[in-house]
């Protein structure tokens, strides 16, 4: 089965609402020249709305960074998955390492926030991946593995096949390294593994498996050749139009 790739800036704590909407922009504006990939960019809350209201006859897919897995209630500060919908956002990113490593959240909490995207309609893009002590442990596969299955839990196969996975080793993200292509490769071959055990063949097929972790212009295009790698979860370099766009043109 052919994957379409999938590339999303996540921009976590940056940008106003006026530099959201001219980031947006300018994105959006290079997207009828470059096929092959799907695009996305997600902006803080506070431009979430104004961003999906900008974009919302475009190609440019917006994703909110984060959500609470009940409807409504008594959640100070939180937000819900209809509350999302209800900005024009499509997608939303949970379980990302640092909603895990700062505050804590759990992976059954995670799996609660996937059921509740889904349940929402909504496109859920579940983080997983193993810190620096976990690798030199070599318990990657087992913390993957562990995460992709409670982040799935109680998800029917159909469902599984909306859901995008982000693997993001939790040492590469935002310090500058980045997973050679082999190691990448060989942790996204068995999350696909993982999910043919867990489902079939064809869940296994069709989810899309991005890479995350200090994705750049110089190294995106070897990351992409790998057969298993559908698409990139970026972070710093999403912040700047030029580089963003580079990454999207891997192909070009």
């Amino acid at each position: 089965m052919a994957r379409t790739p999938i590339i999303i800036g996540n921009w976590k704590m940056h940008m106003l609402v006026g530099e959201a909407l001219e980031l947006a922009r300018s994105v959006r504006n290079v997207l009828g020249g470059i096929s092959g990939v799907e695009a996305g960019v997600a902006p803080p809350l506070t431009a979430l709305h104004a961003v999906a209201k900008q974009e919302h006859d475009s190609k440019l897919i917006v994703a909110a960074q984060n959500c609470h897995f009940e409807a409504q209630g008594a959640f100070t500060g939180e937000v819900s998955v209809k509350m999302i919908a209800d900005t024009g956002a499509s997608h939303v990113i949970v379980g990302h390492s640092e909603r895990r490593q700062i505050f804590g959240e759990s992976d059954e909490l995670v799996g609660k926030k996937v059921t509740a995207v889904l349940a929402g309609g909504l496109t859920p893009v579940l983080c997983i991946g193993e810190t620096l002590a976990q690798r030199e442990a070599k318990q990657t596969f087992d913390v993957v593995a562990r995460q992709l299955q409670r982040g799935l839990a109680g998800v029917s196969a159909n469902n599984a096949k909306r859901v995008i996975v982000a693997y993001e080793p939790v040492w590469a993200i935002g310090t500058g390294k980045v997973a050679t292509t082999a190691q990448a490769q060989e942790v996204h071959a068995f999350l696909r593994g993982q999910l043919g055990e867990h489902y079939d063949a064809g869940v296994a097929d069709a989810v899309r498996i991005q890479y995350g972790g200090s994705v750049k212009p110089d190294n995106v295009k070897g990351l992409m050749a790998q057969p298993d790698i559908d698409g990139a979860l970026v972070g710093g370099a999403s912040l700047n139009a030029e580089s963003f766009v580079a990454i999207l043109k891997y192909r070009q």
